[in-house]
């Protein structure tokens, strides 16, 4: 539902830290699936996810086209409320029996939902059949699905942070290069192309959100930057804080003096960064692939490409969208069957996926034609290969509780109301309260 961030963002406020009073909610508005029951020879399948806005248009259609491709399946598909709201029901139905066959998860979140419990293994035999294979995806993605040497995620796409550019100031500023971004390496020719562009404006040449009651950017931000140093944020096995201080700081203050030295729009929240850009004020943005819309909507003239590497290595914070089974007391038969035919189905149909921004997962599409058609959507793909995952821990991933608490932490900096090592201490305060917290979900305790 990322297109919807702001309408998103309500659901989230009050609900991060409060996954157990969620749970007492019965049926969410508007996510009730269908109750017809399938007909003479059809096989019921019922299918859950989070997606709204473009991408709920963007995946509607492609499960009408699945249903005119497959009569023989009776496809329920609901949509259920973004952030909190959604894993709770999830984790709820995998604790309770009542499970679709079928639903989304972000892969971050993949390790607080308990995965032999809450959630049933992938039949990699059957998904074969359909023609979807391990060697189809980036390794650490898929990687990232397994536990304990079974498949509990299918990757869909990834959601990357990505560098969007304002192609007629940046053509002023002496930054592009046959029709493109020239390339940007290092910190101080980051802040130099800042500084172009600048004088070109008269203002900053960077906007991103950098305050609000639940803004995540500071993090993704600090998250990107310190993933180009080689850090981590939690150990491996997400048990243990893992935090470089001096890698941490080096970033930290690198942000801190991007806004002092007014190269970025110090206090902007989430609807003001995308409203700045899309005004054509600054030269870039930086933000989740998904605003894609919103610019093409008003026409702004710009393109996208990867954050450039300004820390010695690329990487880019990012999540994925993935399909998991929910735990059923009966998996099996003609109903698990459908599940993993409708994976393998929009994975090898993605392309439809891919233009609401989001970077498909399955590499056969990435070569795909019709794909690298999609501009500027094909102009980023090189991110599949940075990607760089929230370590597995029950509070990372999207709309989790280190996002909204590290995204607050950061913010103080980029405003200038926390000095960069204050801010890391807070920060790890923070962390090492959340490794002492045990995964609130039902069902989800070892």
């Amino acid at each position: 539902m990322h297109p919807h961030r702001l309408s998103r963002r309500r659901a989230l406020a009050g609900g991060i830290g409060a996954l157990a009073a969620t749970a007492a909610l019965g049926p969410l508005s508007g996510c009730a699936a269908p109750s017809t029951a399938a007909g003479p020879g059809q096989t019921r399948l019922r299918f859950w996810h989070l997606f709204g806005g473009g991408d709920g248009v963007n995946m509607q259609g492609m499960l009408d086209a699945f249903r005119a491709e497959h009569p023989d399946v009776s496809l329920e598909a609901a949509t259920l409320q973004w952030g909190a709201p959604y894993y709770t029901k999830l984790g709820m139905a995998g604790a309770g029996g009542r499970a679709p066959e079928l639903a989304v998860l972000h892969l971050a979140r993949l390790a607080g939902f308990a995965p032999g419990r809450l959630l049933d293994p992938f039949d990699l035999d059957l998904l074969a059949d359909f023609g979807v294979r391990e060697q189809d995806f980036p390794a650490g993605i898929w990687q990232r699905g397994q536990v304990a040497g079974e498949q509990f995620a299918v990757p869909l796409d990834t959601h990357p942070f990505v560098l969007y550019y304002q192609t007629e100031l940046c053509e002023k500023a002496g930054l592009m290069s046959g029709g493109k971004l020239k390339r940007i390496e290092g910190a101080e020719e980051f802040a130099d192309a800042l500084r172009a562009a600048k004088k070109v404006t008269g203002q900053p040449g960077l906007v991103t959100e950098t305050l609000g009651p639940d803004c995540i950017t500071p993090w993704r931000l600090f998250a990107t930057f310190y993933s180009q140093t080689g850090g981590k944020v939690l150990s491996e096995d997400g048990k243990r804080l893992a935090l470089d201080d001096t890698k941490a700081l080096r970033v930290l203050e690198y942000m801190a003096g991007l806004a002092e030295e007014g190269l970025m729009v110090r206090r902007a929240d989430y609807g003001a960064s995308v409203g700045i850009f899309n005004g054509g004020k600054t030269a870039f943005h930086l933000n989740g692939e998904w605003e894609i819309s919103s610019f093409r909507t008003t026409g702004i003239p710009f393109s996208m490409t990867t954050v450039p590497t300004l820390f010695g290595r690329p990487g880019t914070q990012a999540d994925c969208h993935a399909f998991v089974l929910p735990h059923q007391a009966d998996r099996g038969g003609a109903t698990n069957e459908a599940a993993h035919e409708l994976v393998a189905w929009l994975l090898r149909n993605s392309v439809a996926w891919a233009e609401g921004g989001h970077v498909p997962a399955y590499l056969p599409v990435l070569k795909d034609p019709a794909y690298l058609e999609l501009k500027p959507q094909s102009e980023y793909r090189g991110a599949i290969d940075d990607v760089a995952l929230d370590e597995p821990a029950w509070f990372a991933g999207s709309a989790s509780r280190m996002w909204i608490e590290l995204g607050a932490v950061f913010s103080g900096v980029l405003t200038g109301s926390r000095s960069p090592r204050g801010a890391l201490t807070e920060a790890k305060a923070r962390l090492r309260t959340l490794l002492d917290t045990p995964d609130p979900l039902p069902g989800a305790a070892s």
